[in-house]
């Protein structure tokens, strides 16, 4: 919910089919306007006949070696379908962003998106440091005597710069500075060329009282006379553990200093199965809550949609003694913050972490701040994070990132929405974020984060014209996310853009799960890992038009809403 970032969790899918036409533009099949090109590269998005008219050309880039499957998926929500998503590389060198995604039939290819770059990008593609060299570098960078963790060898890659230019580059995932960085060194001069931050921030049955006063039931474990928090009602692996407020042994467990595995010490655990700490009670249960809304929703199963990744779930990662915040980081992970590190948890196969919040003694700007956990469209926030990291694993940097929080934001709505209507959650649900994390501690401040129905009254663009285009906050990710959030209310509730003045005809309360299954099958089928807002507008048409055709209310009212927030 916080500061956060997120990218290589690398799961992807196969090639694609399209009719690349002059100045790089290719053509959309039917009614979406052609894609200009975007720093150098050719934006595909492509159905029907045009789709199926590029398949030579991916089968010719897939034999030459420049499109490599990374995965190949069946579709959960529509019989038969496929959906390959293919890496486009230079050499050895893997292109960031460059991807090809394809949706294949009985009756052949059937959608087409992606992005390509130019066979030929103007750089030497052998590099002059090696890769025993770049992690000298990365020490010298990291300021340390020391080599910092690092979540395996470094991955060779070419990177597209702001500029139109490319550079030959060496990709690292390690702990610098408290945080868990991906951080790109130049191949050939060993000079740092991007960093940012991969931590995405913010069978016995049981009962316990959540955070704010509401009764659970929580799926345990019996073992040696006691009740631990793991749940074995579901496929996929869930286990809440309590760090006990000890930042030393959360750090540890995360790998950021090292790397260690969790024990049966550190999952919670409880005497008679009638759990009291409302920490442990809201993640466990709202971790099992979300996975139910995605499976039940979208036949999802786990992050993975496998049912094969553990769901690590954190609480009381520090103490709430304010001497304890002085210690370097820990304020603003451990007490400020929710995050998904998607290579965190020993074996790096992820963890999300809930900040402990503030005594009520103490405010941040006007507001109290509670147990993370407490809030169920958080705890679906992160749990979001990860999903995105093994579907489109959206790089965490400008308008990709700022896709990537406002699909989890979107999400977190949705899960709210549904688990009041499923009895749940007694609290009706709304377009706030973090509500009830978030409380207003005096009448100049606000409740909640941020809002999807009225993002400018929390200082968050509506529309694209006023998007953030400075540098903080990774490019603007949790300031633009706004746009999208807001484009999914319309969707939904109707209503008009108040920078845009355009009004749109959404679909009703009542329909809501038809622009949730749109968005889901949009972001996580039809969007590239670094995708543009654009691209978001593109692949949510081309699913409301899989999943309700085009002359749908549905469809109709995406269309609107992302023409009223300014993306064409």
């Amino acid at each position: 919910m916080g500061d956060r970032s997120g990218h290589p969790r690398r799961l992807v899918p196969l090639a694609l089919g399209l009719v690349i036409l002059p100045l790089g533009v290719v053509l959309l099949g039917q009614d979406a306007p052609p894609v200009a090109p975007l720093r150098g590269a050719t934006s595909l998005a492509a159905a029907g006949d045009a789709a199926q008219a590029w398949e030579a050309r991916v089968e010719d880039l897939s034999r030459a070696g420049r499109l490599r499957l990374v995965s190949s998926l069946e579709d959960t929500m529509l019989e038969g379908r496929v959906h390959d998503r293919l890496d486009q590389y230079a050499g050895q060198a893997r292109i960031v962003g460059g991807q090809v995604l394809r949706q294949r039939s009985a009756s052949g290819v059937e959608t087409v998106f992606g992005r390509l770059y130019p066979d030929d990008l103007g750089i030497a593609l052998a590099p002059v440091l090696s890769a025993e060299d770049a992690v000298g570098r990365l020490r010298a960078v990291a300021g340390t005597e020391a080599s910092p963790p690092v979540a395996g060898p470094p991955e060779l890659v070419v990177l597209p710069l702001d500029d139109g230019s490319y550079r030959l580059a060496w990709l690292f995932q390690a702990a610098l500075a408290h945080d868990v960085m991906a951080v790109y060194l130049d191949a050939r001069t060993g000079n740092e060329l991007r960093r940012y931050s991969l931590i995405e921030t913010q069978a016995a049955v049981g009962v316990g009282t959540g955070v704010l006063g509401d009764r659970k039931k929580l799926a345990t474990r019996s073992l040696s006379g006691a009740f631990f928090t793991e749940d074995r009602l579901r496929p996929a692996p869930l286990v809440t553990y309590d760090m006990k407020g000890d930042p030393q042994r959360t750090d540890f467990v995360l790998s950021l200093l090292g790397g260690a595995k969790f024990t049966q010490a550190d999952v919670a655990a409880d005497t008679d199965n009638v759990w009291t700490d409302g920490a442990v009670v809201d993640a466990h249960a709202w971790v099992a809550a979300t996975y139910d809304y995605y499976a039940a929703r979208f036949n999802r199963r786990g992050f993975d949609g496998a049912n094969t990744r553990p769901m690590r779930v954190i609480v009381h990662p520090v103490s709430r003694d304010p001497a304890v915040w002085q210690v370097p980081g820990v304020f603003s992970r451990f007490v400020m913050n929710a995050f998904w590190c998607p290579i965190c948890g020993g074996d790096n196969g992820g963890a999300m972490v809930f900040g402990e919040g503030l005594n009520r003694e103490f405010t941040s700007a006007g507001q109290y701040v509670n147990y993370f956990s407490a809030g169920l469209d958080v705890v679906a926030h992160e749990y979001s994070h990860a999903v995105t990291s093994y579907s489109a694993d959206l790089v965490y940097f400008q308008e990709s990132g700022a896709l990537n929080e406002s699909f989890s934001d979107i999400m977190g709505i949705a899960v709210e929405h549904y688990a009041a209507a499923t009895g749940r959650r007694t609290q009706p649900g709304n377009y706030l974020l973090g509500e009830d994390v978030f409380t207003a501690a005096d009448r100049f401040a606000r409740t909640a984060t941020r809002s999807a129905s009225n993002p400018m009254g929390w200082g968050q663009p509506s529309h694209y014209d006023a998007r953030y285009k400075g540098g903080d906050d990774s490019g603007g990710v949790h300031i633009n996310s706004g746009i999208s959030n807001h484009v999914y209310y319309l969707a939904i509730e109707g209503g008009t853009n108040g920078y845009s003045g355009l009004n749109v005809q959404g679909v009703g309360g009542p329909n809501r799960e038809q622009i949730e299954r749109i968005f889901y099958r949009g972001f996580t089928t039809y969007l590239t890992n670094n995708p543009t807002f654009a691209d978001a507008r593109r692949a949510t048409l081309q699913a409301a038009r899989d999943l309700y055709g085009e002359s749908s209310p549905a469809f109709r009212a995406v269309r609107e809403a992302w023409t009223a927030g300014g993306v064409n």
